[in-house]
């Protein structure tokens, strides 16, 4: 079966698959910057503005700027109430539509794999920055089976599908990472794992949240009935509920963070 593309355009299926987990994370993620208030945000794959949100509420920003290449998740990340501060742009994370030295701190929330140049990303977060800024990011660790979606990804592949893989995974291991911000001429480099467990009220609510991803949906689309009832089978398998039917497990990130040199 021929790979597809990974495309984020729908900003509310992207809710129910991923804005949980998103703000599971970035909740972790954010305690860990700590960062002070009144700073100039920019926040480069926005995508739907679930993470853009969070830091809204939570950082006391003086501006924040969305950037990312979907208008379609831009539209949704648009209607949020939280984001009122925010302003959100069509741009590519490889040629950021801002002048050197714009911002305060540069966050890339869970896309620096869907990057396909990922030392172009951080090279322009870093020119975007002003000296003594922060420039952070974290990622699901796709090659060591950290994203949410591995228990659907890893049964489909024993089942013979290929679902398409970002076209950066490698970035998102810790030691690529790091090496990204050294190249960048970040200094003051740290590194964290953040590990989040999510719950499902059931199998079917699982079902429903994880069916509606690009990776998987256009290949459920195209299967039997027969198939996806062995999928389901083998999920139930591994992915056993509690006594009161509830399904957890955990996604696992790596994150960075530096500043620019003063």
């Amino acid at each position: 079966m021929p790979e597809h593309q990974i495309r984020f355009e729908d900003g509310a299926a992207y809710e129910r698959m991923m804005g949980v987990w998103s703000r599971l994370a970035g909740n972790v993620f954010l305690d860990w910057l700590a960062a002070t208030p009144g700073l100039r945000w920019i926040d480069i794959g926005c995508g739907n503005g679930a993470f853009t949100e969070l830091l809204c509420q939570r950082c006391a920003p003086a501006e924040v700027h969305g950037i990312d290449p979907s208008e379609a998740q831009l539209a949704f990340a648009r209607t949020r109430t939280g984001a009122r501060l925010a302003q959100f742009h069509r741009g590519d994370a490889m040629a950021l539509p801002f002048p050197d030295d714009t911002f305060d701190t540069a966050v890339m929330a869970l896309v620096i794999f869907f990057v396909p140049d990922p030392a172009k990303g951080i090279a322009e977060m870093a020119r975007v920055v002003a000296p003594g800024g922060l420039v952070a990011t974290y990622a699901w660790d796709q090659t060591a089976g950290g994203t949410p979606q591995a228990p659907f990804l890893e049964e489909l592949r024993a089942m013979g599908y290929r679902p398409p893989r970002p076209p950066s995974v490698e970035a998102s291991r810790m030691d690529a990472l790091r090496v990204l911000w050294v190249e960048a001429g970040i200094e003051a480099i740290e590194t964290r794992e953040i590990a989040v467990t999510r719950s499902f009220e059931d199998f079917d609510d699982f079902w429903s949240a994880s069916a509606t991803g690009p990776a998987i949906a256009p290949i459920l689309a195209a299967m039997s009935s027969g198939e996806i009832e062995q999928l389901k089978s083998r999920l139930r398998q591994r992915l056993p509920p509690d006594g009161a039917g509830r399904i957890a497990y955990a996604g696992r990130a790596n994150a960075v963070k530096g500043t620019m040199p003063r």
